[in-house]
């Protein structure tokens, strides 16, 4: 069966206000840790992740950085209204442009209190920087599109980035099925320890667990990390409203690999490679599809090495080695002078989906019919019912801020 074909309504279960974590743990490494392995299923803790690993496991994490993107504007009357930074507008090749503006730029944002916001009518906030000047931040909405609004942010002195503007004047945006007000320490708790590139407005949750003590264990035991970036957008967190998936149009978000990453990858795919998260996993899923598109038009331009929602269901991939693909990715990005793949992807996985590079995933538990719990099916079947059975009559905590699982592919 087509992945346009699956209803969404086979991939629900019931999940109680109460299993969902509204905070973290006072320490990430004590979280709940469940270990599917064919069939079995097993339960431990973060810290001991590395006991459940092969000792050639080669592990891949997404290093994107959650920024600051709920900003708050008083108008005059005393009203509140609320911009949430979505992404950037398309003008910016990529979310590294956009966040180093200075002085001006243009961003797909959502409006809470839109209704209360004139067309034509600017909101300013003053943002102080210690004994720097202060700086004034205008927002101006400049046009109404069908899920989200084009906003023009402007700021005086313009010898600050974006990113800048963002951090000293906006809120970490936590989730909104954590139904509580943002606190001090989700600044540092939403992120993982090797955050670096900003540009998500969720964090890859898998990656919180993660401490340095894990990362020595991996090193005394000769397993290989790498990183991959994939911004998270907020269509994370939108369940599939469609019956079936083909009336489900999937978020696209901006990824970006180096060469030197692909490189590895393929002298890796003999070994188990492990994606921590959904988001790497798609990322490094992503890569054998775009090789696959050089290879069958080498002449491809970069605006068209995408990845749309339905490709991997329909390009057409037999005789082709994952090595092979890989490498024609590599060879054009080396063609052109570049040592970093920048690009989109709309990867929808889903049961039917035939993975190509990895073998096992760490992740969170996700919310009821959502595109996230279709890929853990896709990538062990109907254990993932189990799985979420297990989890829920063991006191595991769910979604963003809560315990995780190692799943390792059905083959």
């Amino acid at each position: 069966m087509h992945p346009k074909n699956i209803s969404i309504f086979d991939f629900t279960y019931q999940l109680p206000e109460n299993r969902i974590a509204r905070f973290p743990l006072g320490e990430r490494d004590a979280s709940k840790l469940l270990v599917y392995q064919r069939g079995n299923i097993t339960e431990d803790v973060y810290s001991n992740i590395a006991e459940h690993l092969p000792k050639n496991a080669f592990l891949v994490f997404n290093d994107t950085r959650v920024i600051e993107a709920r900003l708050l504007f008083r108008k005059p009357t005393g009203g509140v209204i609320e911009i949430f930074c979505l992404e950037p507008h398309e003008k910016y090749a990529d979310i590294t442009t956009a966040m180093s503006q200075k002085g001006r730029v243009f961003w797909k944002c959502l409006i809470g209190g839109a209704s209360k916001w004139k067309k034509g009518q600017v909101l300013e906030k003053k943002i102080e920087y210690g004994a720097a000047p202060v700086v004034l931040l205008q927002a101006n909405y400049i046009e109404k599109r069908n899920d989200y609004f084009i906003i023009e942010f402007s700021w005086m002195p313009v010898e600050r980035s974006f990113a800048e503007i963002l951090h000293c004047a906006g809120l970490i945006p936590l989730p909104p099925y954590i139904k509580r007000e943002v606190e001090e320490k989700d600044a540092e708790r939403y992120q993982t320890i090797y955050a670096s590139h900003h540009g998500s407005v969720a964090a890859p949750t898998a990656g919180l667990h993660f401490t340095d003590a894990i990362f020595k264990k991996f090193t005394e035991k000769n397993m290989r990390c790498d990183f991959v970036t994939l911004h998270v957008g907020a269509g994370t967190f939108q369940p599939v409203k469609a019956g079936t998936l083909e009336q489900h149009v999937m978020h696209g978000e901006f990824i970006g690999v180096s060469v030197e990453t692909i490189e590895r990858i393929i002298d890796n795919i003999d070994n188990t490679i492990i994606a921590v998260g959904t988001t790497s996993l798609r990322t490094i899923e992503s890569l054998f599809w775009l090789g696959l598109k050089i290879i069958l038009q080498p002449q491809i331009e970069k605006e068209s090495l995408v990845i749309d929602q339905w490709d991997i269901y329909e390009l057409q991939a037999d005789g082709i080695q994952v090595k092979e693909s890989l490498q024609a990715l590599m060879d054009w990005l080396i063609q052109r002078k570049t040592d970093k793949l920048i690009t989109k992807t709309h990867m929808l996985i889903a049961p039917g989906y035939q993975f190509k590079i990895i073998k096992s995933l760490v992740t969170n538990f996700h919310q009821p019919q959502s595109t996230l719990l279709l890929l853990v099916a896709a990538l062990i079947g109907n254990g993932w019912k189990d799985v979420y059975q297990y989890a829920l009559e063991n006191n595991f905590r769910f979604l963003s801020y809560g315990d995780g699982c190692l799943l390792n592919i059905e083959c």
